[in-house]
This record gives structure tokens, sequence and C-alpha cells, in this order.
């Protein structure tokens, strides 16, 4: 059942009940006013026999207004019918009830379609007779048949009257609902770039649509992202591949001596290395991107990761120099140890500051970096200076897009435009931020904050 349909008969079942207890009042209430209406009716005519009876006697009686199947008895003291008239059947009173009504009160009850009152008069000679009045009230029950009547077929219009409004109303509510289904229908790969419209600024449709829009923009930008990536990916794959062949034929092409197939080999080797760097570096930036839940953070001394990252930097390269400082003394980091543990993924936080030593130290004139710890509140902040080209500012905006390279160092060393990328979705997997600060010709100072385990409690669990 689609949502029009069922919106509609629950607003046929509202309306309907609703109508169906208004018209269940009107008519219990009509059928008390009829009931009160004919007993004051059967009292006022017996009090008016009585009374014509004590003046005129009883060939007075037939000139008064006569009901339908009325029948009217009138008790002496002593319990004897004294007086009786009409066609209406005889109704018996037991003596018991009879003392009950001279005490003053009054009888009413129903018998099939007649009804009775019995109630007490003073005659003028004296003595307490018992009056009880009988008769059928045609005209109430024919207005209260007449009325049911038309209580019932208007029930029934009235419903078809509200399913006919209730599937209006839901079609209208739901135009804004069959206009975004259609417009999702027409989005694909193809045209990501296309929004939802809806004619409705102000409702929850409206709010529905700029969400949806919303996300859009957040699948655009990462299929947008991840074309981008996939092609990079394969021009930086295909380049080295490309000159391992060139080189493997032109050695094929005829027999050469010992020299040139090792300059050959070596050459195949270091574009191998390459490709395992490229490799290893896509895996690490797969992982990064992964949902921080599936990730293990663990307390991490943030001193003695810079330190095992510094060592594997220098074991292969030799030639770098890396200085580590703190901007406290020794008595203030005694004091302040715990400050240096962040909630961690070791491995992926390692990886990240050991790419920014080692571009500190490829990008700057004499190899040199220097890393330099201080606290700020509820954080650690490491900065990694160097003295080399710096960045143009109109590159600083991209360098987080994976396999951008500025056209101001690509001479100067070989990579792949990986690192920053990776390095920045690390920090912002471990809830940090990542800044940098590049002057032309001076050099570049990148600065990382990491909160304190403290502060993200909810990231210790490993």
């Amino acid at each position: 059942m689609n949502i029009r349909t069922r919106l509609t008969l629950l607003f046929l079942l509202l309306v309907g009940s609703i109508l169906l207890l208004f018209s269940l009042a009107i008519y219990l209430l009509y059928n008390q006013f009829r009931e009160v209406d004919f007993y004051e009716r059967l009292r006022e005519q017996a009090k008016a026999t009585v009374r014509v009876r004590e003046d005129a006697g009883d060939v007075a009686r037939t000139d008064l207004p006569v009901m339908v199947d009325e029948r009217i008895t009138i008790y002496t003291p002593d319990n004897q019918v004294a007086f009786t008239v009409g066609p209406g059947p005889l109704v018996r009173i037991p003596p018991s009830r009879l003392e009950k009504i001279r005490a003053g009160r009054e009888f009413k009850f129903r018998e099939n379609k007649h009804e009775t009152l019995a109630l007490n008069y003073h005659s003028k000679s004296g003595p307490m007779l018992v009056v009880v009045t009988t008769a059928y009230d045609r005209y109430g029950f024919n207005h209260l048949m007449r009325l049911r009547q038309i209580l019932i077929f208007g029930w029934l219009a009235s419903l078809l009257a509200v399913g006919v409004a209730g599937w209006l109303f839901a079609s209208d509510a739901l135009r804004p609902v069959s206009e975004i289904i259609e417009q999702v229908n027409t989005i694909s790969g193809t045209n990501i770039h296309r929004r939802l419209q809806v004619s409705r600024q102000r409702d929850e449709l409206a709010e529905l649509a700029r969400t949806f829009n919303a996300m859009l923009n957040r699948l655009e930008e990462a299929f947008v992202t991840q074309r981008s990536f996939v092609s990079h990916a394969s021009h930086e794959l295909r380049t080295p591949l490309a000159i391992m062949r060139g080189n493997i034929d032109v050695a094929l092409m005829q027999p050469r001596n010992t020299q040139y197939y090792r300059q050959t080999l070596d050459e195949v080797l270091y574009q191998v290395q390459r490709m395992i760097d490229l490799a290893n570096g896509l895996l690490d930036l797969a992982r990064a991107n992964t949902d921080a839940a599936n990730l293990s953070f663990r307390p991490t001394r943030i001193d003695e990761v810079l330190w095992q990252a510094r060592s594997n930097i220098l074991s292969k390269k030799p030639e770098y120099s890396i200085d580590i400082l703190f901007d406290f003394d020794d008595e203030a980091l005694a004091e302040q140890d715990d400050d240096l543990t962040v909630p961690a993924e070791e491995a992926l936080l390692r990886t990240a500051l050991q790419n920014l030593m080692e571009n500190g130290c490829k990008y700057s004139v004499d190899h040199n970096v220097t890393v330099r710890i201080s606290f700020i509140a509820n954080a650690v902040q490491v900065a990694f200076i160097d003295n080399g080209y710096g960045i143009p500012p109109e590159d600083l905006p991209h360098l987080f897009e994976p396999f951008y390279r500025s056209s101001h160092t690509t001479n100067v060393a070989p990579g792949h435009g990986i690192g920053l990328a990776l390095t920045n979705r690390i920090v912002a997997l471990h809830h940090g931020q990542l800044m940098i600060d590049s002057t032309l010709g001076v050099g570049t100072t990148v600065t990382v904050q990491l909160p304190v385990q403290a502060t993200t409690p909810a990231l210790t669990a490993g």
C-alpha cells in the first residue's frame, strides 16, 4: 500500500469516525428530547383529563385532544380503578407501587412501543388520586426514524466526499515527493552535478531535498576525487613501467657488456623501488581513509614516535639531519610528562610524522629539519621547520590533494604527491590540525596539533 492510499484511508477513518460520533450524539440527544417532551405531554394530558372530569364529568373527555393509542386510568385511594378511557392497553399498577406514587414519586416506563407515566394528583374533593397515562408517540418516532435515515445517508455521502478530498489532499501533499523521485531517477554518475529542486521551499520535504543535495555534494566530491585518484595513480604506475620496459627492450636488442646490463638493472631496480614506494603510499592512504571506528587508538608518547621516525629516516638516508627540540627544560618535561601522551594509532601516526620529517629534509637546501615540541591548551604541538625553497601561495590550497605536486619543487626531488595528503588524513583521524606556513626562498614550517589523552577519552579504547 503506497503512502497516498494509506493517508487517504487514515484521513477517511479519522473524519468518518468523527462524523459517526457526531451523528450518534445528535440522534441520542434528539431521542432524549423526544422522550422528555412526550412524558411532559403525558403529564399535561393526565392533569387536564382529571381537571375536566372533575369540572364537567366523563362526557367532557371527548373534547380533549387525544394522542395515538392513548389510555388514561385513575386509581382511587383504595387502589380501585375509578375511571379509564382510551383505546390503548390498560396498564395495571401493583398496590405497592401505587403507594409510592402517592408518596410523591413518578414512574416512567416503556413497554413495546407504548410509554407510560404514573403520577399522583390532589383532587378538589380531597382524596389523593393516581393517574396513569399510556400512549404511543407516533409523530416523535416517525421524526426519529426520519432523522436516523438522514444521518445515515448523510454520513455515507460525507464518507464519499471525505474520501475524494483525502485523495486530493494526499496527492497534493505528496506531489513534492513525486517530483523528488522523478529527479532522483535521472541522476547518475554521468550527471552527478544535478541537484534536486522542489516547488515548496519552507516545508519538511524541502529540508529533505536540501539534505539530499548536501549528500550529493559529498558524493560528487568523493566521485571526482576517486576518478582523479585513479587517473593519477594509473599515470604514476605507468611511468616507471614504461621506463623499465624501454630499458629492457634496448638491452635485448643486441648483446651488451656486463657494465651495461648492470646499469640497466640498477635503473630497473630504482623504478621497482619507486613502484613499491607508490604502492605502499597508496595502501597507507587507503588505510587512512577508513572509518576511525575500525582503528585501534591507544595512549602513545609523541616524543617516542618522533625518535622512531627519525631513526627510520636516518637508517635509509644518513645524509639527512634531524634535530628534535623541546620548548621547555628537563624539569618542566618531568612535570608535564603525561601531556606528551596522545590517543593514537601508532603506526599511522609514525607514518605521518615520518613523512613530514622526510619532506623537510628532502626540500631543504642542507637536508636539515628541526622538530620542535611544545604544549598548548589541551594539546601537544609539533612544528617541522626547514630552510628550503618554500611553497608558492597559489599552491598552498592544493597541497593536501592526492598526487598534487608544486611546480616549484617538481625538479628538486622525486615524489608522487601522496605524502601530504596521507599525513593530513591521518592527522584528521586523530582529531588534530595540520597547518602550513611557507615563504619562498626562506623555508616552510608545518605544524601539527594533536589533542592530549584527557580531552578525548572515547578514543583510548582499542
